[in-house]
């Protein structure tokens, strides 16, 4: 790669969906007014990305790997470990990471995965009741993440495979005793998972904190579990140094394993109040510092799992025009880039949860694209770019960048 190529990919979590019948069986994408997606699709090149294999969870995790260059079936071993590497936590071999999403239940059933998007402050709060009190076991370890994304460690992990476990985010509004973990471990799980219960509704400064701070935990929800992964870096597959730009664990751990450098931006939120001039700030000295930089918004994927279509049509919206469109303007100033811009997997607003399903991409870069099968969209949409016959497997996206 010539060594003076910027290269980046923005990235919408979850902007893909199905046609929704009060849009006129269109999807939101179609919908929204996205003029600058729509016009990378018209001028450059657009087609669908397979970032989920067959067989595999439709998770963010998966998918995410995906668009970073790494194959998911080579490469994954679960999710938390993955945000367990960005908040700093060491893994030896037989340890085991869960994610620990702070939620509230009531009446066994999961009414919201993020404890209404519960302040930093407070889920700090929790995580330190839980992680000091004294009828946790001793192996057991609560680290504090991002709001309600927080993160377990089962040190020496006894067992040689994974409990299975359910993302509380798929099964909002639904029983969650039809949802507990299950297979070696689980009743582990399960029991942590009630005693979370028992210590949040009976800690004193739990209940200090709720006067204070936004919030309304009832419970932790443990899953997610894997242990550490071992990944060739992107400057050993091709070259790149750069920067992750996220509100969200996941991604900066993504990009900590494949040996980029997070930018942390304040006000960062993960929802569509986060901080977009902030965001494109870190772009700007991203660029200016490595070659590569890779910028999620994690808004649409929220909106989606509420099922609330206008936070999820103003948040593609804004998508467009707070990152894409003044992203556009950044690389203008340069004399070489490749520009990539899609979502990682669908979040449709009917099923409030992930699916497997190809994403529509966009794709621009300077010089454009010798292969006379790349093809154009009339607009950026699942149709529009599924038209164009082009589907990729979403980890060979960077090599067509390249």
């Amino acid at each position: 790669m010539s060594e003076d190529r910027k290269i980046v990919i923005l990235l919408g979590d979850g902007m893909a969906d199905l046609p929704i019948e009060s849009l006129g069986n269109r999807t939101l994408l179609q919908y929204a007014s996205t003029p600058n997606m729509d016009s990378i699709a018209a001028k450059g090149i657009a087609g669908m990305a397979k970032t989920v294999p067959d067989g595999m969870s439709p998770g963010s995790d998966t998918a995410n790997l995906s668009i970073f260059g790494y194959n998911p079936q080579q490469y994954y071993t679960g999710r938390a470990p993955l945000e367990a590497i960005n908040i700093g936590i060491e893994l030896a071999p037989n340890d085991a990471a869960f994610r620990c999403n702070l939620v509230n239940i009531e009446n066994d059933t999961m009414n919201d995965f993020s404890s209404d998007h519960i302040d930093n402050k407070f889920s700090s709060i929790v995580i330190d009741e839980l992680h000091y009190n004294d009828d946790m076991p001793d192996y057991i370890e609560f680290y504090p993440g991002v709001s309600y994304r927080n993160i377990m460690v089962w040190r020496d992990f006894p067992y040689e495979k994974m409990p299975n476990t359910i993302p509380p985010h798929d099964i909002t509004d639904k029983n969650i005793l039809d949802y507990l973990p299950k297979g070696d471990g689980s009743e582990v799980l399960i029991q942590l998972m009630k005693k979370s219960s028992e210590i949040i509704s009976q800690s004193k400064a739990i209940k200090k904190a709720a006067g204070k701070y936004k919030g309304n935990p009832t419970s932790a929800w443990l899953w997610g579990g894997g242990r550490r992964p071992a990944f060739s870096t992107l400057k050993e597959k091709f070259g790149l140094v750069g920067h992750t730009i996220s509100a969200v664990d996941l991604v900066h751990g993504i990009g900590r394993a494949a040996g980029l450098f997070p930018v942390m931006v304040e006000g960062a939120t993960g929802y569509i109040d986060t901080n977009y001039t902030g965001k494109i700030a870190a772009l700007q000295f991203a660029l200016r510092a490595s070659n590569f930089a890779f910028l999620h918004v994690e808004a649409p994927d929220e909106a989606g799992h509420k099922g609330n279509i206008d936070h999820k049509l103003t948040a593609i919206q804004d998508f467009d025009a707070k990152i894409v469109g003044p992203a556009l303007d950044i690389l203008s100033k340069y004399d070489n880039y490749s520009l990539l811009v899609m979502p990682d997997h669908p979040t449709p607003i009917a099923l409030k949860t992930h699916t497997g399903d190809p994403v529509p991409f966009c794709m621009m870069r300077t010089g454009g694209f010798d292969n006379s099968s790349y093809k154009s969209a009339a607009a950026f949409n699942e149709v529009d770019c599924a038209k164009t016959g082009l589907l990729v497997d979403g980890h060979k996206l960077i090599e067509i960048m390249l």
